[in-house]
């Protein structure tokens, strides 16, 4: 019986703006060039190309480096002579001509700020006594993520129309979608942090002592293996404690389960039987750290240990093209199938070792379809199995 339940996927939508700049990029390529079949192909090409030159620039969130760096691009967007970005108390970037009407936005921004609307200003407001500059008037849109105004974008011209009002809204709001989403990003980053925390913390005490007592068994009797695996431990726990990167290969994860089973076979002796089984194209794949060692460790835990008699894992690393996959068998004790679909929904704090941490940490990073499926029943024994495509953006850490 499978025991997992697949959690709604949350999905950011962006708003309707590119049909906005989709008109606007119409009037502003009159003509195909070549190797595009038709105007219209021409500008949706160059409206996706800038949205995702922005994109790339604020995916830090709104920082002063990033707006700077994505302001040519939303000034393309709008198609304005002049843009100007701000937060709540000075001006991140101006691009384009007319740089001289900087003083003024901050003060020509304050009603927007304040109030979440958008404004249009004439050239009452937007002054100049420069015969050549093209600015003349004005349309500033607030940005506003999680419900609170966190700064503005301004475009500047010779004149307002009602179709430039709503385009500046459009980019306002797609600047705020892209803000959120580098929050989430960060926050998604944090959570897994905390995670590998509490995976950390619920391992090493029960672990660090059976290993020891182990080891200790053997410094009498056989000093040599006692030195061989104190070695294991210490490898063990250096990978297990590292303060590295958030992924790892299978063939680090592998190493380590194998250094994790030497220690537990120390315990257990015949009683702990292993196989694995591994192809090698799967071994470069890239997954979680501590996605595999916590699920075996569950097997010998919660499903041989309470045993009577010999038990067996097997442990599968099996190439799928696309996609790898992960299984773990035992023929332990087994488990409820509802006990564990709570400790999976996270609707129970029960001791089975890393389940509930790796699948929310695998749906974490590649969505909800890649989470754990386990099959148990009391009695039965139990296999806990996950897939994680071969190459994922997800896996990109910065350098």
């Amino acid at each position: 019986m499978e025991a997992g339940l697949h959690l709604p996927t949350v999905a950011v939508v962006t708003g309707a703006f590119l049909a906005v700049w989709l008109v606007i990029g119409l009037a502003r390529w009159r003509r195909a060039r070549p190797g595009f079949i038709s105007v219209t192909d021409q500008a949706t090409y160059e409206t996706l190309h800038t949205a995702s030159e922005a994109a790339r620039h604020l995916a830090d969130g709104f920082t002063d480096d990033g707006c700077e760096r994505a302001a040519p691009y939303l000034r393309a967007m709008l198609a304005t002579p002049g843009l100007a970005v701000c937060d709540t108390s000075s001006v991140l970037v101006w691009e384009g001509e007319g740089r001289h009407h900087l003083p003024s936005v901050v003060d020509q921004a304050a009603p927007v700020l304040s109030s979440g609307q958008t404004v249009v200003l004439g050239p009452d407001v937007v002054t100049c006594t420069q015969t050549d500059c093209p600015v003349r008037a004005a349309v500033i849109a607030p940005v506003t993520a999680d419900g609170r105004v966190i700064g503005a974008v301004a475009g500047y011209g010779p004149a307002v129309s009602a179709g430039l009002a709503r385009a500046a809204e459009e980019v306002a709001a797609w600047v705020a979608t892209q803000v959120e989403l580098a929050d989430l990003s960060f926050e998604r980053t944090r959570a897994m942090e905390a995670e590998l925390r509490a995976l950390r913390a619920q391992i090493s005490p029960h672990f660090i002592y059976n290993s020891l007592a182990a080891i200790a068994s053997f410094v009498r009797t056989d000093p040599a293996r006692a030195r061989e695996l104190l070695l294991e431990f210490a490898d063990f726990t250096r990978y297990a404690l590292r303060r590295g990167g958030a992924f790892t290969t299978v063939r680090e994860e592998l190493r380590n389960v194998e250094r994790y089973l030497v220690l537990e076979q120390a315990r257990f002796g015949d009683r702990l039987g292993i196989t694995l089984k591994i192809a090698p194209e799967v071994l470069p794949v890239r997954v979680p750290y501590l996605a595999i060692q916590p699920l075996v460790e569950n097997a010998v835990r919660h499903g041989l240990a309470p045993k009577e008699g010999p038990g067996h894992v097997t442990l599968s690393a099996t190439d799928h093209g696309t996609e790898a996959e992960i299984t773990i068998d035992d023929d332990g004790v087994g488990a409820e199938p509802e006990s564990i679909r709570k400790v999976l929904d996270g609707q129970s704090r029960a001791d089975s070792v890393g389940l509930g941490n790796v699948d929310a940490r695998l749906r974490q990073v590649y969505g909800d379809e890649f989470g754990l499926v386990v099959d148990t029943a009391p009695g039965a024994g139990m296999r806990v199995s996950f897939r994680v495509p071969k190459y994922s953006p997800a896996l990109e850490e910065p350098a």
